[in-house]
C-alpha cells in the first residue's frame, strides 16, 4: 500500500538585507506621514502596528531578539544602564531647572495648557508608546541591525542617524513657535522656522549618534529606551512642575 504524501508547504525566501532596508524606510514615510498629516490622533495604534511590521521584516531578513537588542541574555544589562540613564537625566534636570539661565527652556505652548492627568498621560503612555517604541525600535533596533551586516557599526549608527533626524523634519516645522526660547532667538518668521527645523534635523541626528553608541554599549536596545524615556518624559514632568 503506498504512504501517503504530505504535501511540502514551499518555504518563503528569505528577504535580502538591502531590499529590507529600503522597505524599512519606506514603511518608516508612511508612518512618518500618518502621525504628521493624515490621522495624527491614531499616533499610538501607528506606531504599535509599524513596530510590529519592522520588527517582522526584520525577522523575515533572518534576524531574531538577540539582533535586535533583545535577546535574553543582555536584557539584565540593558536595564542595569536604563536606570542609570534616567537617574542622570534627572539630575541634569533638575540642575537645569534650578537655574534661572536654562529654566526657560522647559516652556512649551503645546503642553501649557494641559493639567498634570494629561502630562502623566503624555509621560507613561503617549511617549513610551508613541514615539519611544516607533523610534527605537525602528532606528536603533531594526535598522541599526540591518545596517550593521553591510556596513561597520559606526557607518550603521551614521547612517540610522541621519534618518532619525530627517524623521523630525514634519514634526518640528512649528517648533519656533512652540518653543517660546526658540521663537525669542530665531523669530517667526519663515526663515526662522526653516532655521530651527533644521537645527531640530541635526540635533536628532546627533542625539541618534548617542543612542546608537548606548545601544551597542549596552548590548540592549533597552538602554536607548530608558535614555529616550527619560529625555521626554521628564521633560514634560519638569516643565509641568515649573509652570
Amino acid at each position: 500500500m503506498p504512504l501517503l504524501r504530505i504535501p511540502r508547504i514551499p518555504r518563503i525566501p528569505r528577504l535580502p538585507t538591502r531590499t529590507a532596508v529600503a522597505v524599512v524606510v519606506a514603511v518608516l514615510v508612511l508612518a512618518n506621514l500618518l502621525d504628521n498629516r493624515w490621522a495624527g490622533s491614531w499616533i499610538l495604534l501607528t506606531a504599535v502596528l509599524t513596530s510590529a511590521v519592522l520588527v517582522g521584516l526584520l525577522f523575515w531578513a533572518g534576524g531574531g531578539w538577540p539582533e535586535l537588542g533583545l535577546g535574553r541574555h543582555t536584557l539584565a544589562a540593558g536595564a542595569r544602564w536604563g536606570a542609570a540613564l534616567i537617574g542622570i537625566v534627572a539630575a541634569v534636570y533638575l540642575c537645569a531647572a534650578l537655574l534661572p539661565v536654562t529654566r526657560g527652556l522647559f516652556a512649551d505652548q503645546r503642553t501649557n495648557a494641559l493639567s498634570g492627568s494629561e502630562i502623566a498621560f503624555k509621560a507613561l503612555v503617549a511617549v513610551p508608546v508613541g514615539t519611544v517604541l516607533l523610534e527605537e525600535t525602528a532606528f536603533r533596533g531594526v535598522l541599526f541591525a540591518l545596517l550593521c551586516r553591510l556596513r561597520t557599526a559606526t557607518t550603521a549608527a551614521v547612517l540610522s542617524s541621519v534618518l532619525f533626524g530627517l524623521w523630525h523634519i514634519l514634526p518640528s516645522l512649528n517648533l519656533n513657535e512652540d518653543k517660546p526660547t526658540l521663537g525669542s532667538v530665531f523669530g517667526h518668521s519663515v526663515a526662522g522656522a526653516v532655521l530651527v527645523d533644521v537645527g531640530a534635523v541635526l540635533f536628532t541626528a546627533v542625539a541618534g549618534c548617542l543612542l546608537c553608541w548606548v545601544r551597542d554599549r549596552s548590548g540592549s536596545l533597552l538602554a536607548p529606551m530608558a535614555l529616550h524615556w527619560a529625555v521626554n518624559a521628564l521633560g514634560y514632568a519638569v516643565g509641568f512642575l515649573l509652570r
